[in-house]
């Protein structure tokens, strides 16, 4: 019975619930992630969603939530709620790999901000998730420790880079999850398995022990079950930090205090750039379902133009693969990490150790930014790429003079067959279309689910905002689905 009790609880209902039922003591936070550890081993062999397992910690962290549950202290929201974290964040005395051979043996020395943040607020840390490499992916399929798969079907791709997070969550093998988005990185797993991701407003969230891919677009977010969930967990991870010197020292509100209200009134634009030619007729047909379902709740819709949208991708390729040729230049084998053992002089060393570490999309983006930052090419590439998104950042805000959110889909498509464009970079690339805009301005997006195609496959539904609007998104994403059940459906595995 208690078995049955614990199955039902887990897999089905939010975090919300979850404290209620620790807070009566029908449930211990030791007895919850008991069954996060049974689930995984029921149904990871099927996912790969993990890269390792963080035991210790999680049963030491849910025996302190019992014992003060036990002498009747208070708890921050979320104490006790499992949640599994991206492994490219730093975790004291865990191996974080970032999904690459290169860091495949490295242990952190230190917590990331995000991990002091769990600590503090008492969530137990059940695993690290897997991912594409270095987070550059699409698909989840570059990562040195196998592909994650879709708990939808387990022959699509959960969407990249954070896709073991997003299945970790959709599969009920963890509550709550966190994932890094650098162009949609959050957003387009969620939209793949039918689950809540967020990215936050750029410097909301503290990317002090992020293993950095691109450190002007990066940024760490939310998975969860429902919004209210995702609305707890983004409240408990923000907040300034002296650690990252683009991290917003502003107070953080409390976000769930607003979800319940209506909004009527409230002017939403849809982005018609992103409902034309290259969109699946069926995530259309989604699209244009949750525009009416909006209108029922009394807002307001426009369609709005983002002229500038053509030239997101070639924008974002040329900034983010610079900044990732920078950043991956400290794995070169002296420090720390894999080192080749046969070099013979420093230059062989360098070179043998990065050509054995680095997977070939990682080693493509290297090359592709080290040729964009090079002299005489500099001008040419990376700084007419910043130029650019200068633009992209003016049609945004030319956007929000006339409405308060902007609409589109997640992706054209749904989840995409593993192995079906893992040999096409280009259409990898435009996998992201419709999420690297919030990145480049630095935006807060949210995926909601908003159907499925007629293979039973989630469609995501993309809100975007100013920059720290996330009360205003969170409430439109919290509105809209409670008015719909999408987000109560669950995968059969």
């Amino acid at each position: 019975m208690a078995d049955e009790k614990l199955k039902d609880a887990l897999c089905y209902k939010t975090a919300v619930e979850l404290r209620k039922a620790l807070l009566k003591r029908e449930i211990s936070a030791k007895e919850l992630v008991d069954y996060s550890y049974r689930r995984i081993d029921e149904v990871d062999g099927k996912l790969n969603a993990f890269i390792s397992l963080t035991k210790q910690y999680a049963y030491r962290t849910a025996e302190e939530v019992d014992r003060r549950i036990k002498i009747n202290s208070d708890l921050p929201l979320l104490a006790g709620i499992p949640i599994a974290i991206k492994d490219n964040m730093c975790m004291h005395g865990i191996r974080t790999t970032a999904a690459s051979r290169i860091l495949e043996n490295y242990v952190a020395p230190y917590n990331s901000t995000v991990v002091k943040k769990l600590e503090e607020n008492l969530i137990p840390i059940i695993g690290k998730a897997n991912l594409d490499e270095f987070a550059m992916g699409s698909s989840n399929e570059n990562s040195a420790f196998g592909d994650v798969k879709n708990p939808w079907n387990f022959n699509k791709a959960p969407g990249g880079s954070s896709g073991g997070s997003a299945a970790a969550v959709s599969s009920g093998e963890s509550v709550l999850a966190l994932g890094s988005d650098t162009g949609g990185s959050i957003r387009l797993p969620a939209s793949f398995c039918g689950v809540v991701g967020m990215k936050p407003t750029y410097g909301r969230v503290s990317r002090f022990g992020l293993i950095a891919f691109a450190s002007s677009l990066d940024q760490i977010g939310p998975f969860a079950r429902n919004v209210e969930d995702a609305a707890l967990l983004l409240r408990a991870i923000s907040g300034n930090d002296p650690m990252d010197s683009t991290s917003i020292n502003l107070p953080v509100p409390d976000y769930s205090a607003t979800l319940k209200e209506d909004i009527k009134g409230l002017r939403i634009g849809v982005i018609t750039e992103f409902l034309g030619e290259g969109i699946n007729p069926e995530v259309k047909d989604a699209i244009n379902a949750s525009i009416r379902v909006y209108e029922d709740l009394g807002a307001k819709i426009e369609e709005i133009s983002v002229p500038n949208t053509k030239y997101v991708i070639s924008t974002y390729y040329v900034i983010a693969m610079a900044e990732a040729s920078s950043n991956l230049a400290r794995f070169d084998g002296v420090k720390f990490g894999h080192r080749n053992k046969d070099a013979e002089n420093l230059m062989e060393m360098y070179t043998k150790t990065r050509a054995e570490g680095f997977g070939e999309e990682v080693k493509r983006r290297i090359m592709l930014g080290t040729y964009a930052l090079s002299s005489g090419y500099y001008d040419a590439y990376y700084k007419k790429a910043q130029q650019v998104r200068s633009l992209i950042k003016k049609d945004f805000d030319k956007a929000f003079e006339q409405v308060d959110l902007l609409l589109s889909p997640v992706s054209p498509t749904t989840a995409i067959d593993l192995g079906s464009i893992i040999n096409d970079p280009l259409s990898m690339y435009l996998m992201d279309i419709c999420t690297i805009m919030a990145n480049l301005g630095g935006l807060p997006g949210i995926s909601i689910p908003c159907g499925f195609d007629s293979k039973g496959l989630p469609i995501g539904l993309q809100l975007v905002g100013p920059a720290l609007s996330e009360e205003l998104m969170l409430r439109a994403a919290y509105n809209f689905e409670q008015a719909t059940d999408f987000h109560t459906k669950n995968p059969a595995i």
